[in-house]
């Protein structure tokens, strides 16, 4: 207001940073002209921004964003602009909008802001701008992207004529960024630049990190870096683009679309259908992008050329190997052809995904990162997005578990399988994605202790192989037999069964003898040599079943005295024998579980069966895994409030705790529905600003109370630790679990899944 330069505020769905750039771009060929720094545009940001505006500046052009009901009009009462652009309206912000006609009331409120005198420029193809126009006093002029003629789109850019045959190009990429360049146009004439003025100023703008960005990738491949954000509308422009570019094949890596509210898997489907008729592979990593998965598989992509990922790692990993696996088959040896026909990769998903992290692992030159990546800056690296729907949360390292699962393999060396256990939803840790990235990363079987836990990775798509460790009913084998489970058996009524239920659905079914060692549990002993012997037969016989192994599991292998341990294996060892001699040795034996992977190598056999060690926690505290492995799993809340309770008080149920001095306590909204144990004993203490908080009284269903007296920077909304690290203080598993007398296995499963795991 003290400088008084002409304010241009830019605001829109998409493309608002990008048009900003370049109405500053062409205003600055001229004018003196400030723009607002990256996308600092809401109300907290823009502020900010605005600290570097000095009064030389002429023209100053703002980009707008909001995320709620009302921002615009205290963005527009803030800046005061002249001028106003809208770029487009399609569905973003919808989780607090509600409708996109909701949407557009908010954008409206920029037009409703320009002074009479001032002037609207508006997207003329967006239908639904034309209702915000009765509000705007100023004049309004628009921008017509689908009139443009002889639109040209390459690798170099993009260029098309306007009226009067004049030629705007850009080295933007995308027939979604003509928007773009009319804009910049239509602002700089009514600013008064040269039209030659403004075509010089466009021919010279290049794509911003983040910014469909194309990036010299591994292999002589193309990176398309899309990364800074993601709504339906940016998504399918860019996949639009990556059809009408000339390139070898195609692959999309997409992340979670946030933000929709209502319209979000609407949305998900929509660009699942069109990413099937423009790619050739799609790689999806999070969680609400199996809609797109899902949807392109509907439409017809192959089911093999669509992969779902939970991690980075995975994401990039798997890409990797379609580089590879194509370039040679796509690309001419040499020349601007071999460029032509490189494999491309589309790399997109909202800010939140952190996808730039898959870009920078399929970087030509990663060293390049800082410069050519969004959110390079230390402060930016050290955030963490949860995202939980409470504020008591798991919180799960997905990379450690991948890293544990490299480091299993590498002690049990190539010639050796791997079944991973996801027992009890994978120890509490979540199946789901835990099955994922096992098998991205050298698992080539599953574990589940029931078929209850096998149906929902079928569900989702997981089609490898998954053993029923427990006891399958009669009347649940028909189920197994249609999920193509593979079921544990120990006795032929057992077996009998299994085959009906094949014979029933026309199927067949792989099935494992189990053998009693020395456990006690299920399965046949190992003494009754001769029962086991005409098991095996009388499966070999049964129609509908494959006999694929036999396995044991092992009671001691985790101890310091191996002798028992020892013992199961000479019994394992004897039953192979004799099937052995007999020619009915199944192909597939394991008996290695965490423990005796470490303790046992001459159990490995054909598969080893690791379980507690996947997920980085000791198998006991007499058999510790080595260096390398990764604990995966934290177990957090917040701070719900902090009060002082007088002397003499009692705290929680039964008042079984009374305060000698006034006590400044902390009450956390996690209890023992949540896997938080109230009794024999409890916790002991929890972790808030790195510092120990003894419990206070007993635990509640819902809700704790810690003594904070000696933290007095203790506020609500803290975060409290209760496994996993903070700061340098940590909390174990494998503390927690000595403190109530158990052992890790039951702290982490116990933790109930009212409790949103997040990663």
């Amino acid at each position: 207001r003290r400088w008084h330069p002409i304010v241009i505020a830019v605001t829109g769905s998409v493309g608002k940073t990008s048009t900003k750039e370049a109405i500053a771009a062409v205003l600055s060929s001229s004018f003196a002209t400030f723009k607002s720094w990256q996308n600092y545009n809401d109300l907290l940001g823009l502020p900010i921004s605005l600290g570097r505006l000095e009064e030389r500046h002429e023209y100053a052009v703002l980009e707008l964003a909001c995320d709620h009901p009302g921002e615009m009009k205290q963005l527009c009462q803030m800046v005061e602009p002249f001028i106003g652009v809208l770029t487009n309206i399609t569905p973003t912000q919808l989780q607090y909008f509600g409708t996109v006609e909701r949407l557009a009331e908010e954008f409206g409120a920029l037009l409703a802001a320009l002074p009479r005198g001032g002037v609207a420029i508006v997207n003329g193809d967006d239908e639904l701008m034309r209702h915000l126009l009765p509000s705007c006093r100023a004049t309004v002029t628009t921008f017509i992207p689908s009139a443009v003629q002889h639109p040209q789109i390459t690798w170099e850019g993009i260029s098309g004529d306007i009226v009067d045959k004049i030629q705007l190009s850009s080295h933007l990429l995308g027939k979604h960024h003509f928007s773009t360049l009319l804009a910049a146009y239509v602002v700089g004439r009514q600013c008064g630049v040269d039209t030659g003025e403004i075509q010089h100023a466009l021919a010279n703008l290049h794509p911003m990190p983040g910014r469909f960005n194309p990036l010299p990738g591994i292999h002589g491949s193309r990176l398309l870096d899309d990364t800074h954000n993601a709504a339906p509308a940016s998504v399918i422009a860019g996949l639009e683009t990556v059809k009408a570019l000339p390139a070898g094949t195609r692959v999309a890596v997409l992340g979670d679309m946030l933000r929709l509210g209502d319209y979000e898997e609407e949305a998900h489907r929509m660009v699942g259908k069109v990413a099937a008729s423009c790619v050739d592979y799609l790689v999806v990593r999070g969680e609400r992008v199996t809609l797109v998965a899902d949807a392109a598989r509907k439409a017809g992509l192959p089911e093999d050329q669509v992969i779902i990922t939970s991690t980075h790692e995975d994401a990039a990993q798997v890409v990797r190997q379609l580089i590879v696996e194509t370039r040679f088959r796509d690309a001419p040896v040499s020349g601007e052809g071999a460029m032509n026909r490189a494999p491309t990769i589309y790399i997109k998903g909202s800010e939140e995904t952190r996808m730039e992290r898959v870009t920078e692992r399929l970087m030509a030159q990663p060293e390049q990162a800082h410069d050519a990546l969004v959110r390079q800056t230390p402060g930016w690296k050290q955030i963490v997005v949860t995202r939980p729907t409470r504020p008591t949360w798991v919180e799960i390292d997905l990379s450690a578990i991948a890293n544990n699962m490299r480091q299993i393999a590498a002690l049990v060396g190539p010639q050796v399988r791997i079944l991973a256990s996801l027992k009890a939803d994978a120890y509490g840790h979540g199946a789901l994605k835990v099955a994922r990235t096992v098998l991205h990363n050298g698992a080539s079987m599953l574990g589940v202790a029931t078929v209850s836990e096998a149906t929902p990775l079928r569900e989702a798509g997981i089609s490898a192989p998954i053993l029923v460790f427990g006891y399958v009913p009669p009347w649940q084998m028909r189920e197994a037999v249609h999920l193509e489970l593979t079921i544990t058996l120990y006795s032929l009524e057992a077996a009998q069964a299994a085959s009906r239920a094949a014979l029933a659905l026309r199927k067949s079914i792989a099935v494992h003898v189990k053998v009693d060692t020395g456990m006690g549990r299920l399965g046949i002993r190992a003494e009754q040599i001769d029962e086991v012997v005409q098991l095996v037969k009388g499966i070999r016989e049964l129609p509908g079943l494959e006999l694929e192994g036999i396995f044991t599991h092992f009671a001691t292998a985790d101890s310091s005295d191996q002798t028992h341990a020892r013992l199961q294996l000479a019994r394992f060892q004897h039953v192979l024998q004799v099937l052995e001699e007999q020619h009915l040795r199944p192909p597939l034996v394991h008996a290695a579980n965490s423990a005796a992977i470490l303790s046992l190598p001459e159990a490995h056999f054909d598969i080893v069966r690791p379980g507690i060690a996947l997920y980085g926690l000791h198998p006991s505290a007499e058999m510790c895994l080595p260096e390398g492995f990764r604990p995966a799993l934290s177990f957090k809340t917040q701070v719900a409030q902090v009060k002082v309770i007088p002397a003499g008080e009692c705290i929680s149920y039964g008042c079984t705790f009374y305060t000698e001095r006034a006590t400044t306590i902390a009450v956390l909204p996690v209890g023992y529905a949540d896997g938080f144990r109230r009794a024999p004993t409890n916790w002991g203490y929890v972790l808030i600003h790195g510092q120990e908080a003894p419990l206070l009284g007993r635990v509640c269903m819902d809700q704790s109370i810690v003594d904070v007296s000696h933290i007095p920077q203790t506020r609500a909304g803290d975060e409290v630790t209760l496994i996993g690290r903070q700061g340098k203080a940590s909390l174990t598993a494998e503390q927690v679990a000595e403190r109530l007398g158990t052992i890790n296995y039951e702290v982490v499963s116990e933790i109930l899944a009212r409790v949103p795991r997040v990663d």
